[in-house]
């Protein structure tokens, strides 16, 4: 075996580490808490399923490995709950040292590829960007949603807090976020979210 196919499934094993990260969101009918890489792979899977809803026209390959490395770096960092106010002060430079030790695993080049997309992702800038974020928001919030909002409960969480996180969805698909709208407004009726 050489150095660079070495390299490479060194990275391959530690990212298995993901399967480890576990999140507040639990799976759907009041599953388990899900964890980081069932989270990325679902992500990807709904990325590839809903792309005609995106507000523009995305590569899709590249927002489906955006959604799978997106949660790299809480190996080292952890997972940080979207409404940890104390938390998210810190995740930026927790996730920006986990990505440097992580992807430095890999061959310069891949290396290189993988930082600039976690970065893309991170910036919000671009129609795949945007579109992948608005599928990590979508999704917890469908498995919360088939929680009866357990989790929203559990954490008292305010529909102001989820509306100023979902607003984001609209820049990557307005038809998304009049599904999630509904999903919100249903939850406030049902009293889980205050």
């Amino acid at each position: 075996m050489n150095e660079r196919m070495e390299k490479q499934l060194a990275f391959v094993l530690e990212i298995d580490k993901v399967k480890n990260i576990f999140r507040q969101t639990h799976l759907s009918d009041n599953g388990r808490n899900e964890n980081d890489a069932e989270h990325s792979w679902h992500m990807a899977v709904m990325a590839y399923l809903l792309r005609e809803y995106a507000n523009e026209e995305v590569d899709i390959t590249k927002v489906m490995l955006m959604c799978l490395i997106h949660d790299i770096v809480e190996i080292d960092a952890g997972d940080t709950y979207a409404y940890d106010a104390e938390g998210l002060q810190t995740q930026k430079a927790r996730e920006d040292a986990a990505k440097e030790r992580i992807f430095s695993i890999l061959p310069q080049e891949q290396k290189t590829e993988l930082v600039a997309l976690f970065d893309e992702f991170e910036a919000y800038e671009t129609a795949e960007a945007r579109f992948a974020h608005a599928m990590d928001n979508i999704q917890p919030l469908l498995l919360n949603n088939s929680n009866n909002g357990g989790d929203w409960r559990a954490h008292n969480v305010t529909a102001e807090q989820v509306y100023h996180r979902q607003g984001k969805t609209k820049l990557g698909s307005e038809k998304l976020f009049e599904v999630t709208d509904q999903i919100l407004q249903d939850n406030i009726k049902k009293g889980n979210l205050k």
